[in-house]
């Protein structure tokens, strides 16, 4: 039994338990029910919800690094517009995020893949300095992908 000091009470019967934490208009909340005897602490309830819910929060907004984002290109596209979405692509790697990028093809295109896969490699020259291919190109229905990771450093 842990006091709302943090301070540790011993060991004591459940009923007894209980009416200590009803004395201190408190919850009696079972930390470690495994431990032998089980851990308890007398505590507001409310409160220790909103503070594991903040620092959830905060610990899951920390953890952006690790996404999969993803950009969409067509097998028509200019060297241009590959330019520029590659240059989305570098800001996306230099956060740390991985980048998935797709050649979708729609209707008759799917004759020539080969034009897709060289748009995916013309895209994979822009970036060589700065990512790494963690996923080689792959076909999953009428897209192409390829997955890129930023280069360990």
């Amino acid at each position: 039994m842990i006091s709302p000091d943090g301070e540790s009470l011993g060991v004591m019967s459940s009923r007894a338990a209980l009416s200590l934490a009803q004395s201190y208009n408190l919850d009696l909340f079972c930390i470690a029910p495994q431990g032998n005897p089980p851990v308890c602490k007398i505590l507001d309830y409310g409160k220790y919800r909103f503070e594991k819910q903040k620092s959830d929060r905060a610990a899951k907004r920390g953890n952006k690094g690790n996404e999969l984002r993803q950009i969409q290109l067509s097998p028509s596209i200019g060297q241009h517009d590959i330019e520029t979405k590659a240059r989305k692509a570098r800001e996306l790697l230099e956060d740390g995020s991985k980048v998935q990028v797709c050649v979708v093809f729609r209707g008759r295109q799917m004759a020539h893949k080969e034009i897709g896969e060289a748009v995916l490699q013309r895209f994979w020259e822009v970036l060589q300095d700065i990512g790494q291919v963690e996923k080689p190109a792959f076909w999953e229905g009428k897209w192409l992908k390829m997955n890129i990771g930023p280069k360990k450093k």
